[in-house]
């Protein structure tokens, strides 16, 4: 992920600030150093590494600590509050009311995913009872209202747009009022992206912002931008009035850098994050737990909201109580591998959890193992409830098998593959004796101390299933993990 590099180097540089034997000035300015080399070398802004080290200094001045303080969790804390200070400049973003028709105006740089945001937003909130419309001004790209056209009836979202009119400011003023008279309470104007160098094109930008009078306006930004940020994102502030921003393509492997450079050039609020290419790997921001996450502290609200999206609350001692008792079947697989897909990248979602180390999921192509997870559900799918249902593993004999391959479309070689795939599962969790936490890394201690019940009930029997994972070459690829 986007900036986990980063994340790394800086983990590090505090481990080995804890692990020194003496504290001294010595110690802190070597960990000052490190920090401010990994921002560096990740494309962060010179100015606002100089600054956020000049802050810590001053927070952290080791002869002014008293006697009995814990000097490394000062450090930690100042040096967690000032990168949360560099994504967040304390200044709240425009905040949505239904039933009251908002302008939303999306403005940003030529490929950084604008208008696949725009439907991501749009989708994001109709899920949560808005009504939202999107309005296509931008007449620069060439299929730019064909993308926008093919995203929203895809999200079911209403749309405006023209393929004869050239003016952006006329089809803007035109899709909005027409979208106010149909009570829509989210109108998003999505305009034609634009480099620093193009002052016609920031011209234009001013003039539809001008006409449309947007209640916010979204600098949308490519996370892979480099040293280039600041100074791109400053001459959007200066031409419009940016209340906000959206960082898309957080799912790279980009250094990333420049997207805090260029959230600090506009003093505006990240309020989402896009982590993928489909409508649903969209991620409402909070500075606090991202850095919490990129320094290995984890977010367990994050973690729990999650899986109370995915897995209903009045379904999980459900699941619970099968894994207790051992009773894995195919139907239970079939579900589990469906909330997976949901979950997205399965070490992003695991990063929530305090301690939890990435490295023990295995690289690999996400795109493979997505595609792999399909597969599977393609082919359960195709099961009859008896199937599904059924504990007993030899009821799937060789014409059941040629049966759900021919349904599904894949080889018998696939299918028996799944098979194997679950009769290892099943075994392993007939065999548990006990529910215990989620990830091999963690002391049985640490465990229930950082785990809420609840936690516990719904996730038992994981870590030994993470643990078969580990050696289990399929079971990683369909959980997002090794390769094919």
């Amino acid at each position: 992920m986007v900036l986990a590099q980063l994340g790394g180097s800086i983990s590090l540089a505090l481990r080995q600030m804890n692990d020194a034997t003496i504290f001294d000035q010595k110690v802190l300015n070597e960990c000052l150093n490190n920090i401010a080399r990994a921002l560096l070398q990740a494309d962060v802004q010179f100015k606002l590494v100089s600054d956020m080290l000049t802050n810590i200094k001053q927070i952290v001045n080791l002869d002014d600590i008293a006697a009995g303080h814990n000097k490394r969790k000062i450090i930690q804390q100042a040096i967690f509050k000032e990168l949360c200070k560099i994504l967040d400049p304390g200044k709240p973003s425009f905040t949505l009311m239904k039933g009251k028709p908002s302008v939303v105006m999306f403005v940003g740089l030529q490929g950084s995913g604008k208008t696949t945001t725009c439907t991501k937003y749009a989708y994001y909130h109709h899920k949560k009872g808005w009504k939202p419309a999107l309005v296509c001004a931008d007449t620069f790209r060439a299929g730019a209202f064909d993308q926008l056209k093919q995203n929203a009836t895809k999200a079911k979202i209403p749309f405006y747009g023209s393929y004869t009119e050239s003016d952006p400011v006329r089809i803007a003023v035109e899709g909005v009022e027409r979208f106010k008279k149909e009570n829509c309470d989210l109108i998003i104007v999505d305009t034609s992206g634009r480099h620093k160098q193009e002052a016609a094109l920031f011209e234009e930008m001013r003039q539809v912002s001008e006409a449309t009078k947007p209640d916010l306006v979204i600098f949308v930004m490519d996370s892979s931008i480099g040293q280039a940020a600041f100074d791109q994102a400053q001459a959007f502030k200066q031409s419009v009035s940016v209340g906000a921003v959206i960082v898309t393509k957080m799912d790279g492997h980009a250094k990333g850098g420049g997207a805090l450079s260029a959230v600090a050039a506009t003093k505006s609020p990240v309020i989402f994050i896009g982590t993928g290419e489909h409508m649903n790997e969209f991620e409402v921001f909070d500075a606090k737990p991202f850095v919490s996450r990129l320094l290995g502290m984890g977010d367990w609200s994050g973690f729990m909201d999650k899986i109370n999206e995915v897995v209903p609350i009045d379904q999980q001692p459900k699941y619970h109580e099968k894994l207790k008792e051992g009773k894995f079947t195919l139907r239970i697989m079939f579900e589990f591998v469906q909330n997976i897909l949901q979950m997205g990248p399965i070490g992003q979602f695991l990063s929530n959890i305090p301690g939890f180390n990435e490295e023990l999921m295995p690289k690999g192509n996400e795109k493979e193992t997505q595609a792999k997870r399909q597969r599977y559900m393609t082919m359960m799918d195709s099961m009859t409830n008896e199937e599904l249902d059924s504990c007993d593993p030899k009821i799937m004999n060789e014409s059941r098998i040629m049966r759900i391959a021919r349904g599904s479309g894949r080889h018998l070689r696939e299918v028996m593959e799944m098979l194997e795939e679950y009769k290892r599962i099943a075994k392993m969790l007939s065999n548990m004796s006990a529910l215990t936490g989620l990830t091999r890394n963690m002391s049985a201690q640490a465990t229930s101390n950082a785990f809420p019940p609840q936690m516990l009930k719904l996730m038992g029997g994981l870590q030994n299933l993470m643990k078969q994972m580990g050696s289990t070459k399929d079971m990683m690829g369909m959980l997002g993990g090794g390769k094919k």
